[in-house]
C-alpha cells in the first residue's frame, strides 16, 4: 500500500504553484496544529523550488503535471484516503490555528463541508489589496442565492474541510480557480450539510504574488456557474430562455397584431414571421427544460445510490 492510499484520520492537501516563500512555513503550521495528520503538497510545474522545499519541512510531496488548481483538487481527491479533508492554499494566507475548527465538524458527523470564512469578520476587506477580489466575491454569492436560495457568508475562499463521502462523490469539472465556485455549487445543489466557520485573514507577504488573474478568471467563474446552471437546474435556466424569448416575441409581434386588427392587413411580413419565430423558440427552450429536468431527476437518483455505496465502503474500510 502507497502513502497516498493509506487511510489516515486527517489529510491536509495543500495545491501549490510557485509557492517557495510560503510552502514551509504553511507545512510546518499545520503539522503543530494537526499533528496526527497527514500533510500532502500537490506541486503543479512549480520552478520555484516549491516541492524540495515542502519535502524537507516534513510534507508528503506529489505531483501533477496539468496545470490549474482544479486538476490538482481533482488527482488529490483521486489519490489521498481520509475520513477528513482539510483544504488550503500554500500561500500562507489562512490561519492554520483554525484547522480545528474546520475539521471537527467533519470528524463528529456534523457537517460534510466546512468553509473558512473570511469576510464576516471583516478581515479580507483589511488585507486584500486586489482589485474587485471582494466584489467578485459579492457577486457570485449574490448568483448563487438567487439561483439556488443558500446564502454562503464566503464562496471563493480556498480553506475549507470535507468528509470522505464528499470528495469521493464530488465530480470535479473545473481546471482552474473555478473549483471553489463549483465545491460551493455542487454542496448546495446536493443538499451537503455546509457550516461557515469565521477565520483570520492576512494578505499575503511581500514579495509574494497571487497567481489569480481577477479578469480573466472572474470570466471563467461566471460561465461556470452558468454552466452548472444549466447542467444542475435545467428547468429553471430554459424557463428564463423562453421567457427572454417570449418578451423579445412580444415586443416584435403586438405591434403586427393591433395593425391586423385595426386594418386586417399584414404589411410587415418579415416582423411576423420574425415574432413567431421567437415565439417558436420559447416554446422549444420550455420543452428542453421539461426533458433535460427529467434527465437531471435521474442523474441525481443515481448520485445518491452513489452515496450511500460511498459510505458503506467507508465503513467497512
Amino acid at each position: 500500500m502507497d502513502e497516498t492510499s493509506m487511510r489516515t484520520s486527517i489529510a491536509v492537501l495543500i495545491p501549490c504553484y510557485n509557492e517557495a516563500q510560503t510552502v514551509a512555513k504553511v507545512v510546518h503550521d499545520f503539522a503543530r496544529e494537526l499533528p496526527e495528520a497527514a500533510i500532502y503538497v500537490y506541486d503543479n510545474n512549480s520552478t520555484d523550488g516549491t516541492a524540495e522545499l515542502a519535502r524537507d519541512a516534513g510534507a508528503i510531496v506529489l505531483h501533477e503535471s496539468r496545470q490549474g488548481k482544479g486538476n490538482v483538487v481533482r488527482q488529490m481527491f483521486r489519490d489521498i484516503e481520509a475520513d477528513c479533508y482539510l483544504m488550503v492554499d500554500g500561500d500562507d494566507t489562512y490561519p492554520a490555528q483554525a484547522a480545528r475548527a474546520l475539521c471537527d465538524p467533519i470528524l463528529e458527523g456534523q457537517a460534510d463541508m466546512t468553509v473558512g470564512d473570511r469576510l464576516s469578520n471583516g478581515t479580507y476587506a483589511e488585507q486584500n489589496k486586489r482589485a474587485f477580489h471582494g466584489f467578485g466575491n459579492n457577486l457570485v454569492r449574490f448568483m448563487i442565492k438567487w439561483i439556488y436560495g443558500y446564502a454562503f457568508d464566503d464562496v471563493m475562499t480556498g480553506y475549507r474541510a470535507f468528509s470522505r463521502t464528499f470528495v469521493k462523490t464530488f465530480p470535479v469539472l473545473s481546471e482552474g480557480f473555478q473549483i471553489e465556485t463549483e465545491l460551493s455549487i455542487h454542496a448546495v445543489d446536493r443538499r451537503w450539510r455546509i457550516l461557515d466557520v469565521p477565520i483570520e485573514y492576512r494578505d499575503r507577504p511581500a514579495g509574494s504574488e497571487s497567481k489569480l488573474a481577477t479578469i480573466p478568471d472572474g470570466i471563467k467563474v461566471m460561465m461556470t456557474i452558468g454552466s452548472l446552471f444549466k447542467n444542475y437546474r435545467p428547468l429553471k435556466f430554459f424557463t428564463l430562455v423562453a421567457l427572454v424569448f417570449l418578451a423579445l416575441g412580444l415586443i416584435a409581434g403586438v405591434p403586427v397584431i393591433l395593425e391586423f386588427l385595426h386594418t386586417g392587413l399584414v404589411p410587415r411580413l418579415p416582423t411576423a414571421l420574425l415574432a413567431a419565430g421567437l415565439v417558436f423558440l420559447c416554446g422549444l427552450s420550455f420543452a428542453t427544460g421539461l426533458v433535460l429536468d427529467s434527465v437531471a431527476k435521474m442523474d441525481r437518483k443515481q448520485w445518491e445510490l452513489a452515496v450511500l455505496r460511498e459510505k458503506e465502503h467507508g465503513a467497512q474500510a
